[in-house]
């Protein structure tokens, strides 16, 4: 939107702040950004509309994705250091190509935002408690099912899933890797591989490589906070998702 109907003149006007101005100007002065809730359309949190099922369907796809690791001996090979940099890098897009892969589809509705009066008489006691945790917008949403919608789109077959996601884990340009040269081969061949198996199944379409890779590196862009606060946090609470995932890797 062009303007942010939240600083719109407009909303001295509402009866709320006809008879709680003063409050009200306190309020506006101690809220941090964070607890500010945004009137317009694409900048409203959001949740998921039902938590129970994608949520079980979301740790079911990590699972595999773990496994997926796991049981690659090129990837247990490296040292354990630059496994742990692989996985911090890598497990958000490994986990998208994931939610692709099985066809995990969600839908998204608007959080409920705690009333005016509400902040106002409990402004006090929130001082004391911990920062209220920021939930994903519609507008990150919507870009993040942009990216999925994107991918289903290209059919992927079994096997350009499986070496595509070898080419996104054995990234070399994660810093700090010990092994990144041999890493840097891993890649290469498992882009040659997605290559070779692109032939017989889509001879007519000399770009379909390229454009698989164009398409798999806008997953890189999308953050981990988003994922892990859509589709872990109700689970998980305030655990570090990382380091549960590592846990399940080294379990």
């Amino acid at each position: 939107c062009k303007r942010c109907q939240c600083h719109s003149e407009d909303n001295r006007t509402a009866i709320l702040y006809t008879l709680l101005s003063q409050n009200l100007n306190h309020s506006r002065v101690s809220c941090s950004p964070a607890h500010q809730r945004c009137l317009c359309h694409q900048r409203r949190t959001v949740c998921l509309r039902t938590p129970h099922v994608t949520c079980q369907a979301a740790s079911n796809v990590l699972v595999k994705t773990v496994s997926f690791m796991k049981n690659l001996p090129s990837f247990q090979l490296l040292p354990r250091e630059d496994q742990l940099l692989l996985l911090d890098s890598c497990w958000v897009p490994l986990f998208l190509l994931g939610l692709v892969q099985e066809m995990v589809t969600f839908e998204v509705m608007e959080t409920p935002a705690p009333s005016m009066l509400k902040k106002i008489l409990l402004d006090g006691q929130s001082k004391q408690q911990e920062p209220e945790r920021m939930q994903p917008t519609l507008a990150a949403v919507q870009r993040l099912q942009c990216c999925l919608n994107t991918f289903w789109r290209l059919d992927l077959s079994p096997k350009e899933y499986a070496y595509l996601k070898g080419a996104i884990l054995f990234n070399p340009d994660v810093p700090g890797l010990r092994a990144s040269l041999y890493i840097e081969s891993l890649q290469r061949e498992a882009q040659r591989a997605l290559q070779e198996v692109l032939r017989p199944l889509h001879p007519e379409d000399q770009g379909r490589f390229a454009r698989i890779l164009l398409i798999a590196s806008t997953l890189k862009s999308i953050p981990p906070a988003l994922i892990t606060d859509l589709f872990f946090r109700p689970v998980i609470g305030n655990a570090d998702i990382v380091e549960l995932i590592t846990e399940m890797l080294y379990e």
